[in-house]
């Protein structure tokens, strides 16, 4: 006999969609999300790569942060620059604790002057609230639980909203705008978490829906669960708090150096200044003791997180931390976090599957060439 835990489960503003559309509800990070649809996980994988997927994300926190010199408080919490941050653009950023490890990673756009929005992720937004809220007093914070969060994303992602919010069409990767939608007033950003161009679309839920269904009413789109988001970002070699990243990780370790801004670095303008900023400083220049790297496997089946990786003198080098089956490439690939003097590109090592070695080969990251709208 099983229990039902789904009335303790939130849900999005496009649950009765979903389950019109019968997909196969599973809960995820408190809410009851939609895993796949009747085509399944690797068609959906497959749609979104040749056409357009649509993905329900309004389980994410938004957040509006406000007051005069927000930009500077801000800084004091990422290691990322935003005062010279021009209105509308978006950066990907990481919330830091003294250890150099890493609490969330988060979008940040700049609505205006003394204003930004944030984007976390759904397992970690209570606490990044609160982590908010601690360190920025005296500043408006206000969590957007009455909005939903759509994401379009493929090759015709653009030619499906140049129909419906044409403004967004100028728009190049990680840049956003206000628009109007049958009423609705939305953001939008250019970007993205499967590694094609792409929009995420920040609306009002109770219009959500109607948004939903105008989007699937284009033959190029079709929804897309959970499922298929997890094969695509892995393909792209993108993190998934929570298992390829934590506050056991630094971004050094993550191979996350690109989100450091260079005013924020030893030698820039504004060094430091961020949570665990000597730690990171420390492993820039002295190098980190693991590397999160991506891993080639051999044969058809894949190799799931939490499988041990082993050097040729069987040592343990290192785990998986997150794997599947990629679709596109038609061949399993995995990534996880290994010393150092493993993680060079080539690099031969074994993963133990059910204490069976299966050979596994580090190699560079994205898997499958990212496909965003650079202008």
């Amino acid at each position: 006999m099983t229990t039902d835990h789904s009335a303790d489960l939130k849900a999005t503003p496009l649950k009765a969609l979903h389950l019109e559309l019968s997909a196969r509800m599973v809960p995820f990070a408190g809410y009851e999300m939609p895993v796949q649809y009747p085509d399944g996980i690797m068609a959906e994988h497959l749609q979104t790569r040749a056409a357009a997927g649509l993905f329900d994300v309004s389980h994410m926190g938004q957040v509006v942060v406000s007051g005069a010199g927000v930009a500077k408080a801000l800084e004091a919490l990422v290691p990322v620059e935003l005062e010279s941050l021009p209105i509308n653009r978006q950066t990907y950023a990481l919330f830091t604790n003294g250890e150099g490890g890493i609490l969330d990673d988060l979008m940040i756009t700049r609505w205006a002057e003394d204003q930004f929005f944030l984007v976390v992720n759904a397992a970690c937004k209570e606490q990044d609230l609160a982590h908010l809220q601690a360190n920025l007093s005296g500043f408006d914070i206000e969590y957007l639980d009455g909005r939903g969060l759509l994401a379009l994303q493929g090759p015709a992602a653009a030619e499906v909203m140049a129909q419906i919010a044409p403004a967004v069409c100028e728009l190049i990767f990680m840049n956003g705008c206000h628009v109007t939608i049958d009423g609705a007033d939305c953001f939008i950003t250019r970007s993205g978490y499967t590694g094609e161009d792409g929009f995420e679309i920040s609306v009002p839920a109770e219009a959500a829906e109607a948004l939903a269904r105008k989007l699937l009413s284009f033959d190029q789109v079709k929804a897309i669960g959970l499922g298929a988001r997890d094969s695509l970002r892995l393909e792209a070699g993108l993190c998934l708090y929570g298992h390829d990243l934590d506050i056991t990780t630094t971004p050094i370790q993550a191979s996350l150096l690109w989100s450091i801004s260079k005013s924020r670095r030893p030698e820039g303008e504004k060094a430091g200044g961020f949570p665990g900023a000597e730690v990171i400083f420390r492993e820039m220049a002295e190098g980190a003791p693991r590397k999160r790297v991506g891993l080639q496997i051999d044969g058809r089946a894949p190799v799931r997180e939490g499988a041990e990786l082993v050097n040729e003198a069987g040592e343990q080098v290192g785990v998986v931390t997150s794997g599947g089956f990629g679709p596109t490439l038609e061949a399993p690939l995995a990534m996880g976090y290994v010393e150092t003097q493993s993680a060079t590109v080539g690099t031969v090592l074994n993963a133990l599957v059910r204490g069976k070695p299966r050979p596994v080969t580090v190699a560079k990251m994205p898997f499958v060439a990212q496909r965003y709208f650079r202008g």
